[in-house]
């Protein structure tokens, strides 16, 4: 049985995922499985940026209330959650689908 390859990510990748992480204001896990990644990993990187180590830029700027999204924004990103998820299944399927399987008509 061949074990999985490990992955290396660059520091700016780290940062931007633990950025993400502190501005969008989601949980750990779903940014996590948006990106990829199990959640343990990018949960020591928020850890490491956190404890003082590299300070991200979300980090450095001065706390404020982000605004609320607009109706028309919140209508558009339920709409893109339910394309990603139809697209998702559909992507699934075909993974799926038997060898030699072909939707063309015979």
């Amino acid at each position: 049985m061949e074990g999985r390859q490990r992955r290396s990510f660059t520091d700016e990748y780290k940062r931007q995922a633990v950025d993400l992480v502190a501005s969008s204001r989601r949980s750990i896990g779903s940014v996590a499985k948006e990106l990829g990644l199990r959640d343990s990993v990018l949960r020591r990187w928020v850890e490491l940026r956190g404890a003082g180590r590299e300070p991200t830029a979300a980090a450095r700027r001065p706390t404020t209330q982000a605004p609320l999204p607009s109706a028309d924004h919140a209508a558009e990103l339920a709409r893109l959650h339910r394309e990603n998820e139809r697209l998702r299944m559909e992507r699934d399927i075909l993974k799926n689908r038997p060898a030699g399987w072909c939707a063309c008509a015979t």
